[in-house]
């Protein structure tokens, strides 16, 4: 089998995978993942107990057991070039032997949830709900990257280019599915369901302007009133497609859960909410490990 080289799959002097800095013993096969780094603590302080804990950079990693299940949660940034490193990685661990650099055989799957914060973009979707995103859709162009054709829902991504009329100086924009196995297991009657859109950056590329003019000033409004059979995008972030579509080819399993804590089209945000995201963490704890 081709070994895989150095610089393609790069090691640290301890044999830790380079930017994650873990070892493949280290993780479990379920995965949270978080944006802040500090919110790491937030969703371990319930663990009942916590057997390893490393970070580099703005990747901190937490291993142990909620109501006897293994986990291990993640930090990985913000934005999509981030979760490339992360899924990238975490695959690396369970599916390449690292000492010989070669794929391995057999090939596993990982749980990996994200759960984070957003804006609400509809205004049925009130505060203090939690939205979980059914499809994810990447503003981003990462995913292009790869060959991913097969994975995309073409007929939603050109009723969106058409409907917003879409920039074509701008990366085609994508659509993947989450994990139906994963949403079986989270839906509840809080939930709400939707497309999750991820976006390439906080400011420009998420309509906001402060100095510089923005190519598409309606796309926000745009965005907003996407309609195909039945299904709107719900939520904005900048995370969520890059973990469906590696996830998906890679062979993982993968869903974004979002606390929701402004609505956008009503113009309201959570009296707490702090309280609405730990309450998104202790509902997902326990859905995962039922």
């Amino acid at each position: 089998m081709q070994k895989i080289k150095e610089s393609e799959l790069i090691l640290n002097p301890d044999g830790s995978i380079y930017h994650l800095n873990l070892h493949p013993e280290n993780i479990a096969d379920d995965i949270i993942l978080v944006g802040d780094q500090d919110r790491v603590a937030k969703v371990t302080k319930h663990f009942d107990t916590i057997e390893f804990e490393t970070q580099k950079r703005e990747f901190k990693t937490q291993t142990g057991t909620y109501n006897g299940k293994r986990l291990t949660v993640i930090s990985t940034g913000i934005g999509p070039d981030n979760i490339d490193i992360v899924l990238n990685e975490l695959d690396a661990l369970v599916n390449i032997d690292l000492k010989s650099r070669t794929v391995k055989k057999d090939i596993k799957s990982l749980n990996i949830v994200r759960i984070g914060t957003s804006g609400s973009l509809q205004s049925d979707i009130p505060v203090d709900t939690f939205v979980m995103g059914k499809y994810g859709l990447g503003l981003d162009g990462l995913l292009h990257s790869y060959v991913g054709e097969s994975i995309f829902e073409k007929e939603i991504e050109d009723a969106f280019i058409t409907q917003t009329n879409w920039s074509n100086n701008k990366a085609r924009p994508y659509i993947i599915k989450g994990s139906e196995k994963l949403a079986e297991k989270l839906r509840g009657p809080k939930i709400f369901e939707g497309i999750t859109a991820t976006a390439p950056g906080f400011y420009g590329p998420q309509g906001r302007v402060l100095r510089l003019p923005i190519q598409d000033a309606k796309l926000n409004n745009k965005i907003d009133s996407f309609y195909f059979n039945g299904i709107k995008i719900t939520n904005l972030e900048m995370e969520t497609s890059a973990i469906y579509g590696l996830s998906r080819l890679l062979g993982h399993n993968a869903l974004s859960m979002n606390a929701i804590i402004a609505n956008r089209a009503n113009g309201t945000f959570s009296s707490n909410p702090y309280k609405v995201v730990q309450d998104l963490i202790i509902y997902t704890l326990d859905k995962l490990t039922e």
